[in-house]
């Protein structure tokens, strides 16, 4: 009868343990997915673009120090870069650069504007990393900009900083005044024109008068005017 009695007990605190043991991991599940459920909504406040700025911004990282440490030994970190890639390879990457970036001159304000400022932070090199590493902790999630952060008073401009602007900006000046619009020609266009001059004139023509002369010139070209 004891013995009975006994076995009971222990069924009966084994199963008290085995529940105690689904209560922890129930309470352990739905902390994990309360953190997941943060973490997600987190992700979703990020601009769309946030995962491809951060791996930009590792990438600078990773390359200044191998700059620094190849400087370190006397290396020059250009020179070792080009080694590591085939003539091939070079010639293909110089192509999709000049595919991706084409000098097209003037076309609107808006891709001027687009132009100039992806070239200006394509030359910005991150060059102070000790200053880069404390900005990036003081700033937290700022540092790379959500879309309800606001970054105007947080970061304090230095002199230096301001004087490169200065310059940047009397270069553009410089720049400006030597440049002279550069023209497309189209090979494919048909030659309407007899030189230059002629060109510029028929274009003038077809500006103005083009659209009421539409039908007219389909006319003559099937050979079906009157």
């Amino acid at each position: 009868m004891d013995s009975t009695e006994k076995t009971a007990a222990q069924k009966l605190a084994e199963r008290k343990e085995r529940l105690r043991n689904l209560h922890k991991l129930r309470q352990e599940a739905r902390t994990h997915n309360h953190q997941e459920v943060i973490a997600e909504d987190a992700r979703k406040k990020l601009p769309n673009n946030w995962e491809a700025r951060k791996r930009q911004a590792d990438w600078l990282l990773a390359d200044e120090k191998a700059r620094e440490e190849a400087k370190a030994e006397g290396q020059d970190y250009d020179r070792l870069k080009l080694l590591e890639v085939s003539a091939i390879d070079a010639e293909k990457i110089e192509k999709k650069k000049k595919k991706q970036n084409p000098d097209l001159g003037f076309s609107t304000f808006e891709a001027q504007t687009a132009r100039q400022y992806n070239r200006l932070v394509k030359n910005m090199p991150a060059r102070d990393m000790a200053k880069y590493e404390k900005q990036k902790a003081e700033l937290g999630e700022a540092f790379y900009g959500c879309p309800n952060t606001i970054i105007h008073g947080l970061v304090k401009d230095t002199p230096s900083a301001i004087n490169n602007m200065v310059k940047d900006l009397e270069q553009q000046i410089d720049r400006r005044k030597k440049y002279s619009r550069r023209r497309i020609y189209n090979d494919d266009a048909d030659v309407d024109f007899i030189n230059e001059r002629n060109s510029k004139f028929n274009k003038k023509l077809e500006r103005f008068y083009g659209e009421h002369t539409a039908e007219i010139k389909q006319n003559l070209e099937r050979g079906t005017a009157i």
